[in-house]
């Protein structure tokens, strides 16, 4: 064997030995299939859970907010979709756009009314699959004290260990559209936009 040849299997060896011992690499159990996804209860990660929001501002532009004050919880059934459930409570104070007037101006009794309605909650209703990976997850909203069916469209994106923590934990994102009238939050209509887009993410640690 030339000095190449050892060169080249000296190379796949310690290739094969950084996979093995790479974080995650090694029996994660990784499943984009939402069908394999291990049953049971789980809870947000709250570092890892949070809703963008978005408007037209006066017709100029898109404008973008966040809420990341999110608590859920989810009960996952694989091979009866239809018998999981989700609720979620979001911290109405926990509105951020990087601006804090701005902040303190959505938490007053113009917008939110944070000190009426300090939380908002979604309760699912129905859970359906539309697809490989991707289901619609209709519930009730209740936000600044109304309560309106609204459904997410929701995508699957993989379940297994975190690399981490070695903790069980699953993650997909999901979109719904709202009108904010609908919930009794009419300021500066028409000009700020009525139609509010939801864009959330969330990744779910499987309750021990």
């Amino acid at each position: 064997m030339n000095p190449r040849q050892h060169i080249c299997i000296l190379g796949l060896i310690l290739v094969a030995a950084v996979l093995a011992a790479a974080p995650g690499r090694a029996d994660t159990g990784f499943v984009t299939d939402p069908a394999l996804v291990k049953a049971g209860a789980y809870v947000l990660d709250p570092d890892h859970g949070k809703i963008t929001w978005s408007i037209s501002h006066l017709g100029f532009s898109t404008y973008r907010g966040q809420f990341t004050g999110v608590e859920a919880k989810l009960t996952a059934d694989p091979k009866a979709p239809e018998k999981s459930t989700l609720t979620v409570t979001v911290a109405m104070d926990s509105v951020g756009t990087l601006n804090p007037e701005l902040d303190k101006h959505l938490q007053s009794p113009e917008f939110f009314d944070v000190a009426k309605f300090p939380t908002a909650t979604f309760k699912a209703t129905k859970v359906a699959v539309t697809g490989k990976d991707t289901g619609t997850i209709t519930g009730d909203l209740t936000l600044h004290g109304v309560t309106k069916p609204v459904t997410l469209q929701a995508t699957f994106h993989q379940a297994g260990l975190f690399p981490m923590d070695k903790k069980y934990r699953m993650g997909f994102d999901a979109q719904a559209t709202i009108k904010r009238s609908d919930f009794g939050i009419d300021a500066y209509l028409p000009l700020l936009g009525d139609t509010v887009t939801l864009d959330i993410e969330a990744e779910f640690v499987k309750a021990e």
